[in-house]
């Protein structure tokens, strides 16, 4: 009753939530506020909230590190590095000033001035996602300073968590070298057994899902043994994921569980919050958002502008931190817990991440309009002759969904019109086979609309499918309606009434293989009539396409 009760509230909440075009996150935290003593006092002493919540940092940490790519990494490796670590050092240095002007206690300074040097890798990937700007040159760059944000931050947790715990500086030191040569020791593994592993667990969907949340927590509970929080070994699990042609199918998997047990962590947080003395507290709560909300960007901005980046690259990236992280909520618990912070410094910071997220949320919504109101100002932080190369992935003009029998002619023809095409399939031993042959080729679940949209099949111009399920083709046209796509949509129905349904539903052309190959039959007669000769020539032409399905194990029942 407790916890349907909680969720029912959320939902309420994050209505409304929506309505104002935020993030779900803040509806979270309000609902725990609702839900907290002051109010419903729904939310008691809960061991199932608190194991949850714990799940949900785990989870996200795990999706993080999929996303830690070596290729991305080396791609924005240098701007993400000093972007990054250099906004870090600026922002902790002014943080601290402010902190120590507005009174508060040294200790207290160094915490918020670290803590709020952290932002929201969840929200900002949700909301780049949102504009379509992951694979642009700002998105990538923004990832790749967010990824070092969250390595610095995780560094920070793990000292902290000692001093919460009662060990010394020495015990974070042993732990270090534990995790170095742990990691040491499981980078051969991940190169050289884990892609055997991940083969043999993705010939079934379900199985692949098993293995991938035995993986994770698997390392957990080894990092956990080594000295280190059991989202430090997850964080490690999903890295060395993240080079497998499965990480997107393994991510669009875990995304639901990620959002479903980190929605505990922030209920906890709000119902947490003390509002007994908060009177003190608004002014330089409302000093420290303007200056995360305004002063964390135009650091990027510098920082990019040195480095010889455009003002509009600098200004959208330097969005991207305008906000604090469920790290900096993190830290804060966990130096109130070793009583470093008083109890009240919670609710502080948390008020300071509803004005920070709620801000930067808008901001980046209509980070464009606002761009073209103020560029002229913004002129200072660009070079002259400022040049930079874009990072957008190339399109793929053309998607194959499912590689069989008529796959294998649709590949035949994308090849001789563009280069530009990708297959997906959901048999790992397909996968690798065209892979090896130089064809792009991704593991996948068609009938996931969120692997669907990763896809980007909205951006394609031609799209042929194969799998011959009317729920599954129904599902591919609703995410190209809700993206305002209208590309050439070629499907695969089984029936005349499925194939009519597809028609009505907005199908360019439906493929109907037992009623096609009457259709060939009957145009090669008309074509060649008694002409033995023609129908010689297409007997060849046929032997040699069927001796090529026969050596890639294309055989017929």
């Amino acid at each position: 009753m407790q916890f349907a009760s909680i969720i029912l509230l959320v939902l309420g909440v994050s209505v409304i939530t929506k309505l104002f075009k935020q993030p779900l996150i803040i509806g979270y935290i309000l609902s725990g506020v609702i839900a907290g003593p002051f109010f419903l006092d729904l939310v008691h002493e809960s061991e199932v909230l608190s194991v949850f919540s714990e799940m949900g940092i785990a989870f996200l940490l795990f999706i993080v590190g999929l996303h830690l790519s070596p290729k991305v990494i080396s791609e924005v490796g240098r701007v993400s590095l000093v972007a990054g670590v250099g906004q870090i050092a600026f922002t902790s240095a002014i943080g601290f000033v402010i902190g120590m002007l507005l009174g508060f206690p040294v200790m207290t300074s160094i915490y918020l001035a670290i803590a709020l040097t952290f932002s929201s890798t969840i929200i900002i990937m949700k909301l780049l996602s949102d504009k379509d700007a992951l694979e642009k040159l700002y998105g990538k760059i923004s990832i790749g300073f967010l990824l070092v944000q969250d390595l610095v931050a995780i560094l920070i947790l793990m000292i902290v968590s000692s001093m919460a715990s009662g060990t010394g500086m020495d015990a974070v030191f042993q732990s270090i070298i534990n995790g170095a040569l742990l990691t040491l020791i499981l980078i051969p593994f991940s190169i050289y057994v884990l892609p055997r592993l991940t083969d043999h667990f993705a010939k079934s969907q379900e199985f692949l899902f098993v293995f991938t949340i035995s993986w994770g927590f698997g390392l957990s509970l080894l990092f956990l043994y080594a000295g280190f929080s059991i989202e430090v070994g997850a964080l490690v699990a999903g890295v060395m994921l993240s080079m497998s042609p499965y990480s997107h199918e393994i991510s669009s998997k875990l995304r639901p569980l990620r959002d479903f047990f980190i929605m505990s962590f922030f209920i906890i947080l709000g119902s947490q919050m003390a509002f007994g003395d908060m009177s003190s507290l608004i002014i330089p709560a409302i000093i420290f958002s303007v200056f995360i909300l305004v002063g964390n960007p135009f650091i990027v901005m510098i920082l990019m502008g040195l480095l010889g980046y455009t003002k509009k690259t600098g200004f959208m990236a330097g969005l991207t931190v305008a906000q604090i992280s469920e790290f900096s909520l993190i830290l804060i618990a966990l130096g109130i817990k070793s009583g470093s912070l008083p109890q009240e410094i919670m609710s502080f910071v948390t008020i300071i991440g509803l004005l920070t997220i709620a801000g930067s949320t808008y901001m980046i919504i209509y980070s464009d309009s606002i761009f073209k109101r103020i560029s002229g100002f913004l002129t200072i932080f660009e070079r002259k002759n400022a040049r930079e190369k874009s990072t957008t992935k190339k399109k793929r003009d053309y998607i194959l969904l499912g590689y069989n029998r008529i796959g294998f002619s649709i590949i035949r023809a994308f090849s001789k019109i563009s280069k530009r095409f990708v297959v997906v399939d959901y048999n790992p031993g397909v996968v690798k086979e065209l892979q090896n042959e130089g064809i792009e080729a991704v593991y996948g679940d068609v009938d996931n609309s969120e692997f669907l949209a990763d896809l980007d099949i909205h951006k394609s111009s031609v799209i042929v499918s194969t799998i011959p399920e009317k729920e599954t083709n129904r599902l591919i046209l609703e995410v190209l309606d809700r993206n305002n796509a209208r590309p050439i949509v070629i499907l695969t129905a089984r029936q005349l009434e499925d194939a009519l349904e597809l028609y009505d539903a907005g199908a360019t052309y439906v493929i109907l293989p037992h009623f096609l190959g009457g259709e060939f039959a009957a145009q090669l007669i008309q074509k060649a009539g008694k002409n033995n000769s023609k129908y010689q020539k297409e007997r060849k032409r046929e032997i040699k396409i069927l001796k090529q399905r026969l050596k890639i194990k294309h055989r017929f029942s």
